[in-house]
C-alpha cells in the first residue's frame, strides 16, 4: 500500500470551463468585452479548443488516465441567449454531456457559473441588478430540472472571490485601467449606462457585486434543492496558501479577512467548500517576499511549493467548517516537466491533510487541455494535453502520464 493513502470514495478527477474550452460562445458578456476596442483581453477567444464538437472524445480523454470525475461548467449565455428564452438545444448538449460522463463512470461536477454570463444579464449591470439572484436561480432551476437528477455535484460559482484576491497580486496598473477603459467601451457599444462582468471588475463594485453574487448562491442553492433535495451544492474559491515570515502575521490575516473569509463562512450552509490552489506565497512584514535563490517558478514568477494544495485546504476547512472538493489545482508553465515533478508531492500532501483529519472529497486538476485563459489569451499553457490551435488535435504531455499512474496506484 503507498505511503499516500485516500478514502475508498475519493473522486479524481480533471476540470475544465465553458467558455475556456468549447469555443464561439457568442452570446456571453465575455465574447463581447473580447470583442470591443480598447480590450484587456490579448486576444478573442475564437473556436477556444472547440470543445463544443469534440466533447466525446474529451470525455474519452478524461476515462483514459483512470479518473472517476469530471469538472465542466454550462453556459448560461448558451441556455439562456435571450432573456426568458431557453434554449433546449443547449440544455440537450449539456444533457448529453452529463449523460456521456455516467456512460464512462465520471461523476458530474457542474459548475453553473464560471465567471461568463448572458450578454443582456451584463447589460443590466450583472450581479450590481436588485434582480441578479432571482434571474440567476431561475436559470440554475431550468438546469437542475434538466438533468440534475444525474449531477454528482452544483458549483453555483467559480471564484467569485478572485477579483478582490487579485489586488493583493501587485498587477500592473496598466491592466486596471484597461479593465475600466474596456467596460466603457461595452457599457458605450452596448448603449447602456453600465455595462459588468464578473471576470473584469471595478473596485468600486467590488461590495455591490459580492453582495450580489452572494444573495445569488443562496438563491440559487433553494432552487436547486427545491428540485433534487439531495444534490450536494456548493462554491468555488481561489485560494493561495498564505504563509508568515516573522512579522508577516498582520498581512496574511488581513488578506484572508478581505480575500477569502466572507466566502468560507457562507460556505458553513453549504454541503462543501470548492478549493482551487496554484500557489503558497509568504509575507513579512513589509509584503510578499519574493522566491529564494534558485527556486523553480512558475509561469506568473511564483515559487513552485507542491506543499500550498495542503494548506489551502487546511485553512479552508478550518473556517467553513464543510467538507472540500478540489475543483482546481494546477500551475502554469510551458515547461511540462515541472507539471510532472509537481503533481505527485502535491496529492502527497492532500493525503496528509486527510491524514491529520480534513475531510476531502476529491481533486479536480486545472485542466484537461491547454485552453484560453482570459485576458490573457493562448499564451499561459496549464493543460495536460497541447492542443493544436489549427487542427485542435488533443496530444497528452507527459504529466497526463504521471497524473493517471498517481490515480492507478492511490485509488482505492
Amino acid at each position: 500500500m503507498p505511503a499516500a493513502s485516500f478514502p475508498s470514495d475519493f473522486l479524481w478527477g480533471v476540470a475544465t470551463a465553458g467558455h475556456q474550452n468549447e469555443g464561439d460562445n457568442v452570446d456571453s458578456d465575455t465574447w463581447f468585452l473580447e470583442n470591443v476596442t480598447p480590450t484587456v483581453f490579448r486576444e478573442p477567444s475564437g473556436k477556444a479548443a472547440n470543445g463544443w464538437e469534440l466533447w466525446e472524445s474529451d470525455l474519452d480523454l478524461v476515462a483514459a488516465m483512470n479518473l472517476t470525475a469530471y469538472r465542466f461548467s454550462v453556459e448560461w449565455a448558451r441556455i439562456e441567449p435571450v432573456e426568458g428564452e431557453f434554449s433546449d438545444e443547449a440544455l440537450a448538449h449539456y444533457e448529453a454531456i452529463v449523460d456521456g460522463c455516467r456512460a464512462r463512470g465520471l461523476a458530474p461536477i457542474v459548475t453553473l457559473n464560471h465567471f461568463t454570463s448572458p450578454h443582456w444579464f451584463a447589460a443590466k449591470g450583472a450581479w450590481l441588478h436588485p434582480e441578479a439572484p432571482k434571474l440567476f436561480a431561475r436559470y440554475c432551476g431550468v438546469v437542475t430540472e434538466r438533468f440534475g437528477d444525474r449531477i454528482e455535484f452544483a458549483v453555483t460559482f467559480n471564484e467569485p472571490n478572485l477579483p478582490e484576491m487579485l489586488t493583493w497580486g501587485d498587477l500592473p496598473s496598466f491592466i486596471a485601467d484597461l479593465e475600466r477603459a474596456t467596460l466603457d467601451a461595452a457599457s458605450a457599444a452596448a448603449g447602456v449606462e453600465r455595462y459588468r462582468a464578473a471576470n473584469v471588475m471595478l473596485p468600486e463594485d467590488f461590495a455591490g457585486m459580492r453582495e450580489g453574487m452572494t444573495a445569488a448562491h443562496r438563491a440559487a442553492t433553494s432552487a436547486i434543492k427545491a428540485r433534487r433535495p439531495d444534490l450536494k451544492v456548493g462554491l468555488s474559491l481561489a485560494m493561495c496558501d498564505d504563509v508568515t515570515a516573522p512579522g508577516g502575521e498582520e498581512l496574511v490575516a488581513r488578506k484572508r479577512g478581505e480575500a477569502y473569509d466572507h466566502w468560507l463562512g457562507l460556505a458553513r450552509d453549504d454541503d462543501f467548500v470548492g478549493v482551487q490552489n496554484y500557489v503558497r506565497l509568504v509575507y513579512g512584514p513589509e509584503g510578499m517576499l519574493p522566491p529564494p535563490e534558485g527556486a523553480v517558478v512558475n509561469g506568473m514568477g511564483s515559487a513552485v511549493e507542491p506543499d500550498s494544495l495542503r494548506g489551502a485546504v487546511t485553512y479552508a476547512h478550518e473556517v467553513s467548517g464543510v467538507p472540500v472538493l478540489v475543483t482546481e489545482h494546477g500551475i502554469m508553465t510551458a515547461e511540462d516537466g515541472i507539471r510532472a515533478d509537481f503533481i505527485p508531492p502535491s496529492l502527497d500532501g492532500l493525503a496528509a491533510a486527510i491524514a491529520d483529519g480534513i475531510p476531502v472529497i476529491g481533486y479536480c486538476h486545472w485542466t484537461l487541455m491547454d485552453n484560453f485563459e482570459w485576458i490573457f489569451g493562448y499564451g499561459p499553457k496549464l493543460g495536460l494535453h497541447e492542443v493544436d490551435r489549427e487542427t485542435f488535435e488533443r496530444t497528452p504531455k507527459p504529466s497526463a502520464g504521471v497524473y493517471a499512474t498517481y490515480v492507478r496506484d492511490h485509488a482505492r
